[in-house]
């Protein structure tokens, strides 16, 4: 089963098997739909008859789409930290340059596959989620929480600004390269690695 959004994003959290799948389902099916209709055409009732749910069971968990397109957010970042993660158990060190190409190659992939991943990502494209909680600085704090013991270090600010640096950069810059080719321009992605090896070489070293 995919992982269920984080219940501050719901209406009602999921307790029983059955609850979680069809939140699953719901979620599944409003990733689907963004690919096909985009966010505009999106619609309650539209992801209730994917999902093959009553739209009462969609307004169980979410009072709206924005709702949802928050808690679809959510899922893919636990889903993009899950990953990093496992990528990292793979690796088995190779310190804080490995840790980068990660995060990067997760993000990348998730970007070519992940239905609806293109227009919600982790709530950058659609603006989603509390103002407090922007999502790169959701992605930042996640990722220094995984990162500081992998590197060994304290996750103070200063590691927590490095890594919003780092990711409103790769952001800005993996989003151009997927406006210029549907799949990701690969000169800009290398330029974006190399510029992120730069800066964290001076952050991190």
């Amino acid at each position: 089963m995919k992982t269920v959004p984080h219940t501050t994003s719901l209406r009602r959290a999921p307790v029983q098997r059955r609850s979680a799948e069809r939140l699953t389902r719901i979620l599944d099916a409003c990733a689907d739909l963004l690919d096909e209709v985009g966010y505009d055409g999106l619609s309650t009732r539209a992801v209730a008859q994917r999902a093959g749910v009553p739209i009462g069971s969609v307004y169980r968990f979410f009072g709206n789409k924005r709702a949802m397109a928050d808690a679809l957010a959510q899922r893919n970042l636990e889903l993009y930290t899950e990953r990093v993660a496992q990528s990292l158990r793979e690796a088995d060190g190779g310190g804080w340059r490995t840790a980068m190409d990660a995060v990067l190659d997760e993000y990348l992939a998730m970007k070519r596959t992940a239905p609806g991943f293109s227009l919600v990502d982790f709530g950058n494209q659609i603006p989603v989620g509390a103002r407090h909680a922007e999502p790169n600085t959701r992605v930042a704090d996640r990722l220094t929480d995984l990162l500081s013991g992998y590197l060994g270090r304290t996750p103070d600010d200063d590691l927590r600004r490095c890594f919003l640096v780092a990711v409103e950069t790769a952001d800005t810059l993996v989003h151009l390269a997927f406006r210029v080719d549907p799949e990701g321009d690969e000169r800009i992605i290398e330029e974006t690695r190399e510029l992120l090896r730069a800066y964290l070489a001076r952050a991190l070293d």
